[in-house]
């Protein structure tokens, strides 16, 4: 079963995003994605201070399945990365909801959090694609 925390929203491509207030966000690959990547062996991340919009790609994660983009679910600048994930990112696998998440931004508009799903909207988003 996959776990799906309710304190976050997320992407119809598999990213998570925790709001930590002050328009900084923390974002992540979702319990769903890594499992469909396998194990994690490499994630490409962005420098601080690059800015992002939504949906545009901003790094990559590869797996000994493939290699898959990582899109920013909201438009934001990095205002910090997980620097752990060079150094072990499988991270990703067994934690992708605490100490595996990718990059912090500093949203440019608050707003876009709503556009994503809720946790049961994206429990139910993945239900129907795996039919």
């Amino acid at each position: 079963m996959t776990n799906i925390p309710s304190d976050r929203r997320y992407s119809k491509d598999h990213e998570w995003v925790l709001s930590l207030g002050r328009n900084e966000a923390r974002i992540g690959i979702t319990d769903h994605a890594q499992r469909q990547l396998g194990d994690i062996v490499f994630v490409e991340q962005p420098r601080v201070g690059d800015r992002f919009d939504a949906a545009e790609p901003f790094g990559s994660v590869e797996s000994v399945k493939a290699v898959s983009e990582i899109f920013m679910p909201v438009g934001g600048t990095v205002s910090t990365i997980n620097d752990t994930l060079g150094d072990d990112p499988e991270t990703l696998n067994t934690d992708p909801y605490g100490d595996g998440w990718i990059v912090q931004v500093g949203l440019t508009d608050s707003k876009e959090l709503d556009e994503l799903l809720s946790a049961e909207q994206y429990e139910d988003y993945i239900g129907e694609k795996a039919r």
